[in-house]
């Protein structure tokens, strides 16, 4: 695993293949509760966060934010992952999930958002692409099953 200051000083870059492998697509970095990080993090991975980061993430793949993870940061990746707190807008090119222990204070932009009961998102709620693609179809769902299949 290599941790390493990108050109802007106070860029934080992560990579965890070894170089020539090839390897894409794992875990790239873990940053631990107790852990706390300031400024720009970007990745090409997957990298979870279960402690303290403050300033501006993007990633080209996942970032997982653990149920003890705390995220101050405006956030750009292609799928975001949380079950613990963000505080600032998330952009996410495939998917946000929400669990049931998620706070996430912010915009989201998203076309698919995925949200368990008990997840709590406190901001506007842009479906990026979703009307141009298909019309937006919801569907009410209680503990995971739909409500349809509930009331029969």
């Amino acid at each position: 695993m290599a941790f390493g200051r990108g050109r802007g000083s106070d860029e934080f870059q992560v990579n965890v293949a070894p170089e020539g492998s090839g390897e894409s697509g794992g875990l790239t970095a873990f940053i631990d509760q107790g852990s706390s990080f300031e400024g720009k993090l970007s990745f090409k991975d997957t990298v979870r966060i279960d402690g303290h980061f403050s300033g501006q993430i993007t990633s080209e793949n996942t970032l997982v934010v653990g149920e003890s993870g705390m995220i101050e940061a405006d956030i750009r990746s292609q799928m975001v992952i949380v079950s613990g707190s963000i505080h600032g807008n998330v952009v996410a090119a495939r998917k946000v999930v929400l669990h049931k222990t998620a706070h996430l204070d912010g915009d989201v932009e998203t076309p698919c958002l995925v949200m368990e009961d008990g997840a709590v998102l406190n901001g506007k709620l842009n479906m990026a692409g979703a009307a141009s693609k298909k019309p937006l179809q919801l569907k009410a769902v209680e503990g995971g099953a739909p409500l349809d299949k509930l009331t029969k």
